[in-house]
């Protein structure tokens, strides 16, 4: 393993291979668009976030190497469904899955 830091993303459009989207419902407590959006860009090696919706629900779209940490923090916060991980590597090679 290398240095995660040198990777251009520019050069290696799959240097993030798991193109990751849920919703987030609200459980408990309201959602924050940004508070989710900060946490997620702080604690996770990715790019390309989107976070847009209320205190009710939330759609996040990120690619990253761990969807599942993703999966596992927004399931902390609120009841997570419709998620989708998509390996952007095999769909390029055209290869389902």
């Amino acid at each position: 393993m290398g240095n995660v830091h040198s990777i251009d993303v520019e050069e290696d459009q799959f240097a993030y291979r798991y193109d990751t989207q849920l919703l987030i419902d609200r459980r408990d407590e309201d959602l924050d668009e940004d508070e989710i959006a900060e946490y997620i860009s702080e604690h996770f090696e990715g790019n390309c976030l989107i976070a847009v919706g209320d205190e009710d629900l939330i759609k996040i779209h990120f690619h990253t190497n761990e969807p599942w940490k993703i999966l596992e923090y927004c399931n902390s916060i609120g009841e997570i469904y419709d998620i989708v991980v998509e390996d952007m590597i095999r769909q390029s090679a055209g290869l389902k899955g």
